[in-house]
Parts: C-alpha cells; structure tokens; sequence
C-alpha cells in the first residue's frame, strides 16, 4: 500500500510533535529540580519542573480516580480518534488546516501518554508579560495545541473569505 503525501505530512507533523514533547520533557524530569524557577528571558519566560494531575491549569486534579480516568484519559483518546478520522476523511482541508490539525492531535496524544504512563503531565513554561498578562506553567504539548487552534481560527476566516469572494 503507498501512502499519500498528505498521510506522510499529517504522520510525520504528529510524530515530531510528540518526540519534541517527550523529548522536553525527559530532559526537565532529568535536569530540573521539581517546583524549582529558573529564567531564561528574564522574568518573562521561566522554566519550571511542575507535575501536573488535571487538566489545563490543573483543573480535574481533585476528581475522583475514576472520573480522572474517564475525563483525563478515556475521552481525549476518544475525541483524538475522532479527530484523526476527521483529518483523514475531509480531503477538502487546506495544508495549514493539516498541519493545524495534526498539531492539536500530536500534542494530545503526548499529554495522555503523560497521563498513562506517569499518572500526571509535567509542565514547565511559564510566560509573564506582568499584571494579568500571563500564563499558566505549560509543556510543549499545551503550546502545540495552542498552536493548532491559533492556525484553524485564521484558517476558517481566510476559508470564509475566499466563499464570500
């Protein structure tokens, strides 16, 4: 069977979205002290090593463990295959949808395997612009899904653009 070239684009953006994860991750669980702060760009970007039980801003970390299971781990695979059907199935979707896509996919994938394996995702970055204008500790995963989203939002404008012309 040959694959197409939107199969090995969408395979391989998935694939070096996960390894970059892991990879950033081993290396902060090796060399970074847990709950320890070190700045990389001064006060702006800071590198931590936090472990992180829930969800986004460690939401869901006080559910039980078998809603933990359920909403942390059972539904994102769920929605992830969904999703993977979806980008494989609608031949219409542009390259930056792919790749938007594909982003948001790898970066799932990479959380639940956190999740499975350790029973917690680390997360280690943490942007502050000062006062409000700042982020939760993230992971390389978090940022590839931002990412992704970023990309389809202006890849739907520029889709409902091109209809109206």
């Amino acid at each position: 069977m040959k694959l197409s070239r939107r199969t090995i684009f969408i395979s391989i953006t998935i694939l070096i979205t996960v390894l970059l994860d892991q990879v950033s991750k081993i290396m902060v669980r090796k060399y970074v002290d847990p709950k320890s702060v070190s700045d990389i760009i001064g006060s702006i970007l800071t590198l931590h090593n936090v472990e992180n039980t829930g969800a986004f801003l460690g939401m869901g970390s006080d559910l039980n463990p078998t809603l933990k299971l359920i909403l942390l781990l059972i539904l994102p695979v769920v929605v992830l295959g969904f999703v993977l059907r979806y980008v494989f199935k609608d031949k219409s979707l542009d390259n930056w949808s792919l790749f938007a896509f594909a982003s948001i996919i790898g970066g799932g994938i990479a959380n639940v395997y956190d999740r499975f394996a350790y029973g917690s995702v680390t997360d280690f970055l943490h942007l502050d612009f000062g006062g409000s204008l700042r982020t939760g500790i993230f992971n390389m995963a978090d940022l590839s899904v931002t990412t992704g989203m970023i990309i389809l939002v202006f890849a739907s404008f520029k889709k409902k653009k091109e209809k109206e012309a």
